[in-house]
């Protein structure tokens, strides 16, 4: 843990390389750090993971979109981060901001030429069963 999940309306995939999105944002992650100048996610648990849903239906169907002069075919992305708990809640803020900002900034072509929505969520509870099983960590232990 952290992970942060994607989903995403399928017309963005012929619009922009998600796994661009995916690695600038797993980046912004790593570079996140705590109040105390701590690294706030370990590198051998943090994942970006992005999918499209092939069936979708955004807001009114694209009226309004049509009648400013659009296309009508909205999209949208939802990220939601998770991690663990323990965290200020003005780590949560800069996380969410830096995050928001990488967002923004990858997606700003498509916001010139379509109406795209774009939600970012951070949840942080506690578990009531968490495992984990990997070989990825002792690959960064210094």
């Amino acid at each position: 843990m952290p992970h942060l999940v994607i989903l995403y309306t399928a017309n963005l995939d012929t619009e922009t390389d998600m796994t661009a999105l995916c690695r600038s944002l797993a980046d912004t992650m790593l570079a996140a750090h705590d109040d105390v100048g701590q690294p706030v996610f370990p590198p051998g648990g943090t994942r970006v993971l992005a999918y499209p849903a092939p069936h979708y239906a955004v807001s009114d169907g694209g009226a309004a979109g049509r009648a400013a002069g659009g296309t009508g075919d909205y999209a949208f992305v939802y990220l939601n981060l998770r991690m663990a708990q323990g965290r200020s809640p003005a780590t949560h803020k800069r996380v969410g901001d830096a995050l928001l900002m990488a967002t923004k900034a990858h997606f700003q072509p498509v916001f010139h030429a379509r109406h795209i929505g774009v939600t970012l969520q951070i949840d942080e509870g506690h578990e009531v069963f968490d495992a984990k099983h990997s070989n990825l960590h002792p690959l960064f232990k210094k």
